[in-house]
């Protein structure tokens, strides 16, 4: 008699950015004012609290080695995914592109009206990578700092 396995809980735990130079991308994200934990993995790895899901940076030729995928060509152009932070206002959102800028990122879009009622801009971090900063109707940015989604 054989028993089903229960199905597995999703969750997302971390994301992990392949980076060109680890060195500027740990700058560049310590700047930002992420928490970097595991400081023990120097600049092997660098780990950073992001307030739920882990943000990783690992050496973009290591990452690609790891997952059994080619290094070249990279791709400098859409990759199909973004990250983001949610904001709580759109004062917010003006601050944090500006912060991100003074920082080292790159302005893709300037903080604009959306057609769903929201307000968003993009950066790009040093290796590309697009960070959209956005306030949106039905997602709550808590006193925790946290996401939270309305049913």
């Amino acid at each position: 008699m054989s028993q089903e396995l229960a199905a597995p809980l999703p969750r997302l735990t971390v994301v992990t950015l392949g980076v060109s130079d680890i060195r500027a991308s740990i700058a560049f994200y310590d700047a930002l004012g992420f928490s970097r934990r595991l400081k023990a993995t120097g600049e092997a790895v660098a780990f950073y609290d992001a307030g739920g899901p882990v943000l990783a940076l690992y050496p973009w030729d290591q990452l690609a080695a790891d997952a059994t995928l080619q290094d070249a060509p990279r791709p400098s152009t859409f990759r199909g995914m973004t990250l983001a932070w949610n904001c709580r206002t759109r004062e917010e959102v003006d601050a944090v592109l500006a912060f991100a800028i003074r920082k080292g990122a790159s302005l893709l879009k300037a903080a604009h009206e959306t057609d769903y009622g929201g307000y968003s801009g993009y950066f790009t971090d040093p290796d590309g990578h697009p960070w959209e900063v956005v306030v949106a109707p039905g997602i709550e940015v808590g006193e925790d700092r946290r996401v939270h989604l309305a049913d």
